[in-house]
């Protein structure tokens, strides 16, 4: 008898296990993405949390496969589609913003949720604090409440002039209660540092317009836009908007490249690729009720010069050499 014919031999007495049982089949992750808007407006970020997962080993094809579900920027869908992830049985859900991040915790107390981007996860109920979050639910906070002081101030810095600002904020988006919290706060830093504060509410995209003539109409010099997807999604408009009736704008980073003057927040993209590092522990086994919540390391400030000289603005020089990015 040759070699092959003894090792087929072998096989057939069980004393030699096939090549398919030696080798069991690596087990496929599915992950579920609930996201506000759209893809392509949250692609930059989708792709530094793919690299992320790249990074620790996860393969899409291979050992992972994402489900996502899109609002499209209509928050009443949320709920629902969070339902849908959670009869997917998907392994584990990863979420940005307030209201993705509160929709899938209220879906499951079971399935693991990380958030990539909450502005004050505490405060907005989505954890119960950032040492030990809760049962199933961890990620990383935004820090807004501090990062909008300090984009007041340089607003300020780069438009002297600027005495009274609307906030731009978008309606549901936080309770009455915590949004009533929240503008308390705004409002008195806002005066701190000499600006008269106006509340700008709109209901959605086709609000804009509206919002804009109002603003005004109460003779504001600059608009705060608040960093939440719906608006996001929009801030190409709000950028031409704010252009044709000669108001600086101020906001995240993300916003810059569609026209808004200045940006400055932590970098989403970042805070994507780490939260991956959050899928992974948890995957392995990590209960997420042990991974504090963390906070951002990376902030970026940028300045649109396009839409400056589209509003007559000169930028001083000393605050130019501070900016880590000119869009020209």
């Amino acid at each position: 008898m040759n070699r092959r014919e003894t090792i087929v031999a072998l096989v057939a007495l069980g004393a030699v296990p096939p090549a398919a049982e030696a080798q069991p089949a690596q087990k496929i992750y599915r992950v579920g993405f609930l996201g506000v808007t759209s893809l392509s407006d949250h692609s930059r970020q989708i792709a530094a949390l793919r690299e992320g997962l790249r990074d620790a080993g996860y393969h899409e094809g291979a050992n992972l496969a994402i489900e996502y579900r899109w609002a499209e920027g209509k928050l009443g869908r949320l709920p629902g589609l969070a339902t849908e992830l959670v009869r997917l049985k998907v392994d584990l859900i990863v979420t940005h913003g307030t209201p993705g991040s509160r929709a899938a915790k209220q879906a499951t107390t079971t399935i693991p949720i990380v958030f990539a981007a909450v502005s004050d996860p505490v405060r907005s109920g989505v954890v119960v604090s950032l040492s030990r979050p809760s049962n199933n639910v961890t990620g990383l906070s935004l820090q807004d409440t501090e990062v909008t002081v300090k984009q007041l101030e340089l607003l300020k810095q780069a438009a002297p002039t600027v005495s009274r600002i609307a906030f731009l904020r978008v309606a549901g988006v936080l309770s009455e209660a915590i949004e009533e919290s929240v503008w308390k706060e705004t409002e008195a830093a806002a005066r701190v540092l000499g600006l008269a504060p106006v509340a700008l509410i709109v209901h959605g995209a086709n609000d804009l317009t509206r919002a804009f003539a109002l603003a005004v109409q109460q003779g504001v010099h600059a608009i705060h836009v608040q960093n939440t997807s719906v608006l996001r999604a929009h801030s190409a408009t709000i950028a031409a908007l704010a252009v044709k009736h000669r108001l600086p704008t101020v906001g995240a980073s993300s916003f810059v490249g569609e026209g808004i003057l200045l940006g400055y927040s932590a970098s989403l993209e970042d805070m994507y690729r780490r939260a991956a590092g959050y899928v992974d522990r948890i995957l392995k086994g990590a209960p997420p009720g042990d991974l504090p919540i963390e906070q951002p390391t990376k902030f970026e400030l940028i300045v649109n010069l396009k839409t400056a000289r589209a509003l007559g603005l000169t930028i001083p020089q000393a605050f130019l050499v501070r900016v880590d990015r000119v869009i020209e």
